[in-house]
């Protein structure tokens, strides 16, 4: 079935009609320990949740992996979970992509609605149906395409983030700004993420997931257009996964650096204009910093983006801009030219 994806300043009331097109014999919420204190108390007055059932587990994307997944699946089970039974993933996109994947695999598939409470959720993790946990040192190794029947979008639940977080989401809206014209560039690139207007962000927000939904309408279970959504990934993962052995960086955090790595990699091997990098990583760099990363970790950084799902043969894939909003997917690096890249990024 189609996924409706609804903006909402009613959320009880969007929430009842959305519950009320799926099966419920029982329901079930999930949220990790952050959103349980924050965002759950919001929605408990609902009536249509009177007997909803509360599932926790603990926050932060290091505990996305297979232990939160089986005491989800092991609640569930005791809370007498059938296959017309609905969970409801009300958290960041830790909770959505490992709600998401439990809800799929449970009695062989049921029914979930994503309530995304972070930036990064409301504009990447809740749109396009990949759900999963991380395995084996590795971002989203597990997982499978399953998208929720409703994403309600309650954009009040932004006020409730700390800078990181909100700058972690706006990463995705810069790569989407990117992807789609020069104008939505441009207009990303002049938002004061150090005081944040939620009115615009909110018009912004719209925006961004607007180009998510025309290329996953488009290539649904990423056999080509889609594959630009990866821009910024192939090193954001690789640093993202590095940064777990050791001081857990922001999945946004990690596509921004991934951003200037890639970016680079264009300027250098599509033409994309050295005048727009040097402006996107100016403004990369003011609100996200550079990476904790030196030479020495560039055998690891290396050994993770060889090991990345997007690559298929022994090159590095990658996906490279010829100009805003013009792609090239499937782009072959050598170890040579990823480390330039990661060059510049430590120096930009």
């Amino acid at each position: 079935m189609e996924q409706r994806i609804i903006l909402t300043q009613q959320l009880s009331h969007d929430m009842a009609l959305a519950i009320s097109e799926c099966e419920h014999d029982h329901i079930f919420i999930l949220t990790d320990t952050c959103t349980h204190e924050a965002c759950l108390p919001v929605i408990t007055p609902f009536l249509c949740l009177k007997h909803a059932v509360p599932i926790t587990i603990p926050a932060t994307d290091s505990h996305k992996d297979l232990s939160s997944l089986t005491h989800v699946w092991e609640c569930l089970q005791q809370g007498k979970a059938t296959r017309h039974s609905l969970l409801i993933n009300l958290g960041g996109g830790m909770v959505t992509d490992l709600g998401g994947f439990a809800a799929s695999t449970f009695k062989r598939g049921i029914n979930f609605i994503n309530i995304p409470t972070t930036l990064l959720a409301m504009v990447d993790a809740s749109v396009g149906g990949k759900t999963g946990i991380n395995f084996g040192g590795l971002k989203n190794e597990i997982g499978v395409f399953n998208e929720a029947r409703f994403v309600l979008l309650y954009t009040q639940f932004l006020q409730t983030l700390d800078s990181y977080n909100l700058r972690s989401g706006y990463a995705e809206m810069l790569k989407h700004g990117l992807l789609a014209n020069e104008a939505s560039w441009s207009e990303l690139l002049h938002f004061d993420l150090a005081k944040p207007d939620f009115a615009q962000l909110g018009q912004l927000l719209a925006a961004s997931i607007q180009v998510k939904e025309h290329v996953v309408a488009v290539d649904p279970l990423e056999h080509g257009l889609r594959k630009a959504l990866n821009l910024g990934h192939t090193f954001g993962h690789a640093i993202e996964s590095l940064a777990l052995t050791r001081q857990p960086l922001l999945h946004g955090f990690a596509v921004a650096y991934g951003l200037i790595a890639e970016l680079y990699l264009s300027s250098r091997k599509a033409g994309f204009s050295t005048t727009k990098l040097h402006q996107t990583v100016s403004y990369i760099k003011e609100f996200y910093g550079t990476p904790a990363i030196d030479c020495n970790d560039y055998p690891e950084l290396l050994r993770l983006m060889h090991h990345d799902k997007k690559s298929t043969t022994d090159a590095i894939n990658v996906t490279l801009l010829n100009d805003i909003g013009d792609v090239r997917i499937d782009c072959q690096l050598t170890d040579e030219e990823a480390q330039e890249a990661l060059d510049f990024l430590r120096e930009c």
